[in-house]
């Protein structure tokens, strides 16, 4: 009994010797969202640290499950930072803890701090204090901002005030990679960056093996300029370039001392917002084909440079990168189904396509035409990623390139058991289609979106198929878009359904939509509020550039005379 009240003693001056170590900064408040905690990297430390804090007590709650703490911004500039949980399965942090990260990283002193903390661990069943053995243990990564280092350390320091909470720091990673090491540790199998890479490099190579000799390509269609945003997507890039048998890869904007700024006109963000070729590229480029990473590697476009006289780019966006993923899987399932009068059971599988609002219509219509199941989900990878989880195979990309493919845990049992089947038939069709999808399922991150593990599959697919970026690109015509930010006094007075294409509050502006679109061939138009900032976002597309800018404009007048 004494021992316990001196480890909750204990426990209780950890907390309040943290909290005063990193206090919040006056006129600072910060909100969890997708991207975790982000603003100005000199103004991050006590949000870092309370959010270490935040992710030692989940594992904690869990049971000593590895949990993840990654330190970057992304593809924000390069003074901000920021911080964002990972929980055991890889994914990110549940939903439910979401309000009280809120209310941890503004707590306004240390007693409001560790009040807060011990309510909630009585609420949740959290049980603190516990001395004499590791009850917690939380991987952390973090990018290449030059803050990082020092954040590093309000995160060790948070971690560590949690009584017998371990911190494990895996280094300068994607946040990708911190993601799969914490699914894999809680798996039980091997977590090192290593260990990534080999199952990358051996996936990558067992694709290419399964290529058609008839397939494959010339030299030129092996080649491909990466786009590295100056960041760790171009460093890790650069380390495993030359293990990837069957692609010869330059990395511009690596990342390397000079050669450019991280996020700063490169990056998958940024290509794909301005269409534009990003630093370092030129009219030279023509006909190569090129890939964008974003700064901590987890969105990926592809992009041909157009023309020799503009820096123009045609662009591959995470909807066409959706629309190969898709057409590959479901060549291979067909093919498995196919058994020509063998006696092998058919492969029980459902394949859905998770989209959201912004997704462009034509992408939509060509996954529909060709019978697949398309699904819309409201704006977020949170809610992406789980509906992808309720399909035996599930894909989703955002516009932006952020997306993966998921396998369920069964389907990949029923393909292990099929392919052992079909192994003494090693030339037929169905087995080398089963061994194209075990492969793929092994490449393409199931934790979270990847760009790395991405371009890669893209890559081997490509050979598979035999196209150029020209095909690629021909599968289907974007349709024009456009979108708007309306500013708003009150962004909550917007309320919208069926997966935010419709608007129930307020009343009358859905019909006023609605009649606007009418005047268009193909037009579509949704609005939804931010999530971030007092405006409502427009998006609008129709069969021309004109269209898609008036009926935008249109609607955006009318939610400003209801709202503004």
């Amino acid at each position: 009994m004494a021992a316990d009240q001196d480890h909750e003693q204990e426990q209780r001056r950890r907390l309040l010797a943290v909290a005063s170590r990193f206090p919040l900064p006056n006129g600072a408040r910060f909100s969890y969202g997708t991207a975790g905690f982000r603003a100005d990297g000199a103004t991050m430390a006590s949000a870092v640290c309370r959010a270490a804090l935040l992710a030692a007590l989940r594992s904690v709650k869990l049971a000593g499950a590895a949990v993840g703490i990654v330190i970057t911004a992304s593809h924000n500039p390069v003074r901000d930072n920021g911080v964002k949980i990972a929980d055991p399965d890889g994914g990110m942090m549940d939903q439910c803890w979401e309000p009280f990260a809120d209310t941890l990283a503004n707590a306004p002193d240390p007693d409001a701090l560790l009040q807060l903390v011990l309510q909630f661990a009585k609420d949740e069943g959290i049980p603190l204090g516990r001395g004499g053995h590791h009850t917690a243990q939380v991987l952390l990564g973090r990018d290449t901002r030059p803050t990082g280092e020092y954040l590093l350390d309000a995160a060790l320091q948070g971690i560590n005030a949690i009584v017998g909470a371990r911190a494990i720091d895996m280094g300068i990673l994607t946040t990708p990679q911190l993601h799969w090491m914490v699914r894999s540790k809680n798996k039980g199998i091997k977590a090192s960056e290593s260990d990534y890479f080999t199952q990358l490099i051996d996936s990558f190579r067992r694709l290419l093996e399964l290529v058609p000799k008839d397939k494959g390509g010339d030299d030129l269609s092996k080649k491909l300029i990466v786009d590295g945003a100056n960041g760790i997507g171009g460093v890790k890039l650069e380390q495993i370039k030359a293990e990837l048998s069957g692609l010869n890869i330059i990395v511009r904007n690596s990342g390397k001392e000079g050669e450019g700024i991280l996020n700063h006109m490169c990056g998958a963000d940024f290509v794909q917002k301005e269409r534009v070729t990003p630093h370092g590229f030129s009219p030279d480029d023509i006909g190569v084909r090129c890939a964008s990473l974003d700064g901590d590697a987890d969105r990926l476009v592809y992009f041909h440079v157009s023309s020799a006289s503009n820096n123009s780019v045609a662009l591959v966006d995470g909807d066409k990168i959706l629309s190969l993923f898709a057409l590959f899987i479901r060549e291979q399932l067909d093919i498995i189904s196919d058994n020509g009068g063998q006696a092998n059971k058919p492969l029980p599988s459902r394949l859905g396509i998770v989209q959201t609002a912004y997704a462009n219509g034509a992408s939509t219509k060509f996954l529909k035409s060709l019978g697949l199941e398309v699904v819309f989900t409201p704006t977020g990878v949170k809610y992406l990623h789980k509906k992808a989880l309720e399909y035996d195979i599930g894909i989703y990309f955002e516009a932006n390139g952020h997306g993966t493919v998921l396998f369920s845990e069964d389907f990949i049992a029923q393909l292990e058991s099929l392919s052992n089947e079909l192994c003494s038939r090693a030339d037929t069709a169905q087995y080398q289609a089963a061994m194209r999808l075990m492969a793929a399922s092994q490449l393409i991150n199931q934790a979270v979106g990847d760009a790395l593990s991405g371009f890669l599959l893209v890559e081997a697919i490509l050979q598979y198929k035999g196209w150029s970026f020209q095909n690629w690109c021909e599968l289907y015509s974007d349709l024009p878009s456009r979108q708007l930010k309306v500013k708003v006094i009150d962004r909550t007075a917007i309320i919208t359904t069926d997966a935010e294409t419709k608007v129930s509050q307020p009343s009358g502006l859905q019909e006023l939509i609605d009649m606007e679109i009418a005047n268009y061939a193909h037009g579509r138009c949704f609005v939804r509020p931010s999530g971030t900032e007092d405006v409502v976002r427009v998006y609008a597309e129709a069969s021309t550039q004109e269209a898609a800018d008036s009926l935008a404009k249109s609607v955006a007048c009318h939610v400003e005379s209801l709202l503004g």
